[in-house]
């Protein structure tokens, strides 16, 4: 399958970037989103986009047969591992769930069509109409898919001109995406840019973010702030930082035949994207007092990736990345070797999976790549307590405890400070609905007027 050259990103290596074609193409958007965009109805991009969905989730689609065939090299996931990822995503984005984040954000179906009252608003006398961004700037981080495809998603369903900048190798999901956009209906597509280019160029970023309406951005701390101080005060900025998770499971989940089902899960989790990304845990806090020890978990959960190998293997890695893990592994077999309280299981002959058990309930950073830690503690308060200096910088946590304490633990740990709960298995897998660092994502990307009528 052959692509056209419908974005920058298809361009050939060897075609320079100029600050001049980068001023032109934001023009070009901004057009063709006045002429073909913006009068578009929500439900219009609802059903668009749903069907466009389901195209990918037919592993026939030739859009994704074609980042089959090239994604394994070019971004260093396996095929398993990819198809897994590619299938939860759209299998999200259904008419269905756009409608319901619609409803949900924004409070009324047609807010983004016409001025629209809630029952509430109507017992004010009040109506609403929100304005979406003519143009949005995206700054996509890494080469995790979902993020960049929940971006453009979101900007689609708004109805803005989108221009997505991509770190230089990561094009690849969000290009292809565009084309079957394009394919599925060439006008909108039209109102869609991909390229990449290196972070910092600041020559090519200055008539970008000088065009922008709003710009979104992923990635590192640093990165945000760079970026922030060279916005144009009539922009909006929205910066997702780096965050971290980690999972909870209660003792009383492990009762039975039920510990196999949760390391099953704990597993899908740290093998869901080769552990990249905020979504996934980096450690697994495990209750004592139960039918099962924590130590005993964290070798079900060894067993469980090793599985993993054969279905869903982990994707090639980089030497200093590879290295990084040895060099952790031989770090943690020497503690084991001096102390009960610390155990190491790891892939044979590869560094495709970690395993470190320790009863120090400390939370400590991963080295990702499917190196995950397991601590025993004596229940949530110790684990909230281990896990306190990465208090601000918590995402999501993986819960897997009995229906009759749910409501509690949930309570406890959003009154802490987390921003998403769910059961352990699906935090790589988050609802199109979920707001994004507690943020209403679809919410933040509009402004409101409000009309005030004679009651």
């Amino acid at each position: 399958m052959n692509l056209p050259n419908y974005f920058l990103a298809d361009l050939p290596k060897e075609a320079a970037l100029t600050p001049v074609l980068v001023s032109e193409a934001c023009a070009t958007l901004r057009r063709n989103r006045s002429s073909y965009l913006a009068e578009h109805s929500t439900a219009s991009m609802v059903k668009l986009l749903g069907e466009l969905a389901a195209e990918w989730l037919d592993p026939e689609f030739p859009f994704r047969k074609l980042l089959m065939e090239q994604a394994p090299e070019k971004l260093g996931y396996s095929a398993g591992t990819l198809a897994r990822g590619l299938d939860q995503f759209f299998r999200r984005v259904t008419a269905d769930s756009l409608r319901h984040l619609v409803e949900q954000d924004l409070g009324h179906p047609a807010r983004l069509d016409r001025v629209s009252a809630s029952p509430a608003e109507e017992k004010t006398g009040r109506a609403s109409l929100a304005v979406a961004p003519e143009f949005l700037v995206h700054i996509a981080a890494g080469n995790l898919p979902p993020p960049a495809l929940q971006s453009i998603i979101l900007g689609l369903l708004v109805r803005s001109a989108q221009f997505v900048k991509c770190a230089t190798g990561t094009s690849l999901v969000p290009r292809l995406f565009a084309h079957s956009l394009y394919q599925a209906h060439p006008k909108i597509g039209a109102c869609l840019e991909v390229v990449e280019w290196p972070g910092g160029s600041a020559d090519l970023e200055e008539p970008l973010f000088a065009a922008a309406d709003c710009i979104t951005a992923t990635g590192a701390d640093e990165t945000l702030a760079a970026i922030r101080t060279r916005v144009p005060a009539r922009a909006r900025f929205l910066g997702y930082g780096h965050k971290v998770s980690f999972s909870f499971v209660a003792a009383a989940a492990l009762s039975g035949g039920a510990a196999a089902r949760v390391a099953a899960r704990a597993a899908d989790d740290v093998a869901a994207w080769d552990q990249q990304g905020c979504l996934s845990p980096q450690v697994v806090y495990v209750e004592t007092g139960g039918a099962l020890k924590p130590e005993a978990f964290a070798e079900l959960l060894a067993g469980e990736l090793e599985a993993k190998e054969a279905t869903e293997p982990r994707g090639k890695i980089g030497v200093a990345e590879a290295a990084t893990i040895s060099s952790r592994r031989s770090f943690y077999e020497v503690r084991a070797a001096h102390s009960r309280e610390t155990r190491v299981w790891q892939s044979k002959g590869s560094t495709a999976w970690t395993v470190v058990y320790e009863a120090d309930p400390q939370f400590q950073a991963s080295c990702l790549n499917r190196f995950v830690y397991v601590k025993g503690v004596k229940n949530l308060e110790q684990a909230l307590h281990g896990a306190e200096r990465i208090r601000e910088k918590v995402s999501t946590v993986g819960l897997a405890a009995p229906e009759e304490k749910e409501q509690e633990l949930v309570r406890r740990l959003a009154r802490w400070g987390a921003r998403r709960i769910c059961p352990l298995g699906s935090m790589q897998d988050p609802p199109l609905v979920w707001r994004h660092d507690g943020r209403p994502s679809l919410g933040d990307l509009v402004s409101w007027t409000d009309w005030e009528m004679m009651v």
